[in-house]
């Protein structure tokens, strides 16, 4: 159960980095909440299965998936510019978040 809130958490947590670039300085409302509720979510997930997953892969995890699902929207939106290599270091991390499931 702990893997998949903590999964779920790393996609929230790609919400919120998408959400807190568009809320441009939390100037515009919509994405500021939705960065808020999601950031919370977030948060409270990674919290949840580190009470059961060593910190460190927990984490680790948590971040990859977050930071991977983040630039794949962005370069899927157009917001940013996608290239081989980026989609190659892409594949490294994602590489290096199953290798941590599997090694636990």
């Amino acid at each position: 159960m702990a893997w998949i809130v903590l999964v779920v958490s790393g996609v929230l947590e790609a919400v919120w980095a998408t959400a807190l670039g568009r809320s441009e300085g939390f100037s515009r409302l919509a994405p500021t909440v939705v960065f808020a509720i999601a950031i919370t979510a977030s948060m409270a997930g990674l919290a949840y299965a580190m009470r059961t997953l060593p910190i460190g892969t927990a984490y680790a995890v948590w971040v990859g998936i977050g930071a991977a699902l983040t630039v794949v929207y962005a370069m899927a939106t157009g917001t940013e510019p996608a290239s081989l290599l980026k989609i190659v270091f892409l594949t490294m991390i994602v590489g290096g978040v199953i290798g941590l499931k599997l090694s636990t």
